[in-house]
């Protein structure tokens, strides 16, 4: 039996996370949420690994965010908290694509 039959599904939230944030969660809940035990462990320093743990938070909060109906904008918001792109290229994608939706064109 799988574990998804057992657990029943997975959520939306845990869905969206790569293997290398698993992973991270997965040490964060073994470390008992100690970020200074998880930066020894990464050989980081504790800036660093808060700010895995912000950008993780903000990847789940873009998972579940009930307010975002658009999967483009979606998988913007969790490629912004990933630190792939930036606010405002992610804020040009999303109006170049709100502008095609609605069949008008942009320029510039």
């Amino acid at each position: 039996m799988l574990m998804t039959e057992l657990a029943g599904p997975v959520p939306g939230w845990m869905l969206a996370l790569n293997d290398e944030d698993v992973q991270f969660l997965k040490r964060f809940v073994v470390s008992s949420g100690s970020l200074k035990a998880l930066a020894d462990e990464y050989r980081v320093s504790y800036p660093t690994v808060r700010a895995r743990l912000d950008r993780l938070i903000a990847k789940i909060e873009a998972a579940e965010d009930p307010r975002i109906a658009d999967p483009f904008q979606r998988r913007l918001q969790m490629l912004v908290a990933d630190g792939e792109i930036s606010t405002a290229l992610a804020r040009q994608l999303l109006d170049a694509h709100r502008a095609t939706l609605k069949g008008g064109k942009r320029h510039g």
